[in-house]
């Protein structure tokens, strides 16, 4: 009766198995693999030939029946349950009638029922929506609202799921981010955290509704990162680290990049391009996000051990919305230097392209590289070599240049001019 086609009679029928038998813990793991193996018998787009009901027989009760059982006090023998179980597998082997939704419905609504007498069986809910049929996912898709408002969206299963999702579950995930961004505001850093690069995912207009929340916070406890800590957390996103599936959620696509002093096409991955936007957008807040915070949160990223790769962008969009930054990014590039940046291949275009646009500003910074490197810039940048020079022979600059740099820049055989 649990899987009836009549709402009513399965209803009735998943409310006396889910409230009265499920607690039962001698039946517990029999029903449990009962209400998988409905579900499972529709993984190929195939459903049994016939109806199977959960009881104590084979064949299908009668509305009743079911009736009568749903007041009984009768248990379940968990042998017949197990054979109704590998009975239901074979069955759904042989078929080849297409899923209806209607049919997802009939097959997956007990399970549902019992996720929310046990959370932890969301996580069989998300390992096989990859693969499941179309019917499946949108019977999953119906489902999911309502038990997640039924569990809270701060139930520690739900979350630690949202941030390990199986590969495949992009789009289930997708609906639950949406359905927490209503509470946001009441989760603290730790819960928020996890959480916070399937959110970044998310369509721009949802993400800054999710910002706006996170950022409110609540009464009590404040927001749950402070602006400070969001643009942390937007560099801190690494699709290696949070996950294959993020990465493979956002494959590598074609797109026109920036590059130093050219453009060109790259194999780019797309998060990356979400998270570009994400900290325009911050960028576009700048009562929210000002020039202090934007320097606690440059500050904090140049002293990881391992700079975010979309370091030297920020700092570039930093220092043209705020052109009084321009010691403090100084500041940054003197730092940079001394972690040896054109060791850093994914930061060393962007360092050059900031000494560029920061000149003469940049020209001590730029003095601070090795000789040998030095040399390979102005090669590569000639245009910056001659007013480079022309900094590097003021007489208190000069006297205090190594010879190499001298000679780099082409005035190191230069006699001084004797004094009149």
């Amino acid at each position: 009766c649990a899987v009836d086609s009549q709402d009513e009679v399965r209803g009735k029928a998943i409310r006396l198995v889910a409230n009265k038998l499920y607690p039962l813990s001698y039946v517990t793991e029999n029903i449990e693999q009962f209400a998988k193996t409905m579900i499972l018998s529709l993984m190929d787009e195939q459903v049994p030939d016939k109806e199977v009901a959960l009881g104590t027989s084979d064949d299908q009760r009668s509305e009743a029946e079911c009736q009568e059982a749903s007041t009984s006090d009768s248990q379940l023998d968990p042998s017949p349950v197990e054979r109704l179980n590998t009975k239901v597998a074979q069955s759904g082997l042989q078929s080849a009638s297409a899923v209806s939704f209607t049919k997802a419905q009939q097959h997956s609504s007990l399970f549902f029922a019992l996720c929310t007498k046990k959370p932890n069986l969301l996580q069989f809910v998300f390992d096989i929506y990859g693969r499941a049929p179309k019917a499946v996912k949108q019977s999953i898709n119906w489902h999911a609202p309502d038990l997640v408002r039924k569990l809270g969206s701060s139930c520690p299963e739900l979350l630690n799921i949202i941030s390990n999702f199986p590969e495949g579950s992009e789009n289930l995930l997708m609906l639950d981010a949406a359905i927490v961004i209503p509470i946001l505001s009441s989760l603290s850093k730790e819960e928020v955290l996890p959480i916070f690069p399937r959110l970044v995912d998310l369509p721009m207009e949802k993400f800054q509704t999710a910002l706006a929340r996170i950022l409110q916070g609540s009464a009590h406890t404040g927001p749950a990162l402070t602006p400070t800590e969001v643009l942390v957390a937007i560099h801190d996103i690494n699709p290696e680290r949070d996950g294959v599936a993020l990465k493979k959620v956002c494959p590598y696509v074609q797109v026109l990049v920036w590059h130093p002093f050219f453009c060109h096409d790259l194999s780019f991955n797309k998060i990356y391009l979400q998270i570009m936007e994400v900290c325009t957008t911050c960028f576009e807040q700048k009562t929210v996000f000002t020039q202090h915070v934007f320097v606690r949160a440059l500050n904090e990223l140049i002293e990881r051990t391992t700079v975010p790769l979309l370091f030297m962008r920020t700092v570039i969009q930093a220092v043209d919305a705020f052109p009084s930054l321009i010691d403090f990014v100084m500041e940054i590039l003197s730092k940079l230097v001394t972690k040896q940046v054109w060791r850093m291949p994914k930061l060393w275009p962007g360092f050059l392209k900031c000494a560029s646009q920061t000149k003469p500003h940049s020209f001590p910074v730029l003095l601070q590289l090795p000789p040998t490197i030095l040399e390979n810039v102005l090669q590569k940048h000639a245009i910056l070599k001659a007013p480079l020079a022309t900094y590097a022979n003021q007489a208190h600059i000069r006297s205090s240049l190594p010879r190499q740099v001298l000679e780099v820049l082409g005035s190191g055989n230069e006699q001084k001019q004797p004094s009149r």
